[in-house]
């Protein structure tokens, strides 16, 4: 396990079931926060609030942490991201 200070390896196919979590999230939120109920739409809110210190949505981060995944630098290039 890594901390939030350590790099982190990850195989093609660890990236590719993350990326396929991150997508299904993503489409569940989205189809939530379009038609779901009021108490929905504020369980997500509070969700958000609760994670990112914002209303952003779940939906933009689950969309940014693919983001990540998808221009993420290859390991041992010697570029540091960010």
């Amino acid at each position: 396990m890594t901390t939030s200070h350590q790099g982190a390896v990850l195989t093609a196919e660890d990236v590719a079931f993350i990326r396929r979590t991150l997508i299904a999230c993503s489409q569940v939120l989205t189809c939530a926060q379009g038609h779901g109920d009021r108490h929905t739409r504020e369980v997500i809110a509070d969700a958000t609030l609760a994670a990112h210190g914002n209303h952003t949505g779940l939906a933009y981060y689950a969309n940014l942490a693919i983001d990540h995944l998808d221009f993420a630098q290859p390991a041992g290039s010697g570029r540091k991201a960010g």
